[in-house]
């Protein structure tokens, strides 16, 4: 079995009945997720690109510029956070997302 960095199995089998039951779809329970999933991952990208413009440099030269160990450790430590797909499930299945379908009105012609 493969095994991600922090020793949690990296593939993971979902029971599409337990993901589909709160929306009673499939298919409406995979756009919820993955809008949630987009939240999430620009959000640490901000957070991230926010920690490592703190090194940014405006030097031109490319000889000029050194590896900042700090600056590896936080780019690490974004790496090995789970993936966001990964959290909006979980956030999914344990009822922590709110989210309201949008309801088609049809207006008769008058």
């Amino acid at each position: 079995m493969n095994m991600n960095a922090t020793g949690q199995p990296s593939i993971i089998t979902r029971d599409l009945e337990k993901i589909a039951a709160p929306t009673g779809n499939i298919y409406e329970s995979v756009v919820v997720i993955s809008k949630r999933a987009r939240q999430i991952a620009v959000n640490l990208k901000e957070e991230l690109n926010g920690k490592l413009a703190e090194f940014a440099t405006t030097v031109d030269n490319l000889e000029e510029v050194f590896e900042n160990r700090e600056q590896i450790e936080i780019s690490r430590y974004y790496e090995r956070m789970p993936k966001p797909t990964s959290t909006a499930i979980e956030e999914f299945l344990e009822g922590k997302l709110m989210y309201r379908k949008r309801t088609e009105t049809i207006e008769a012609a008058e």
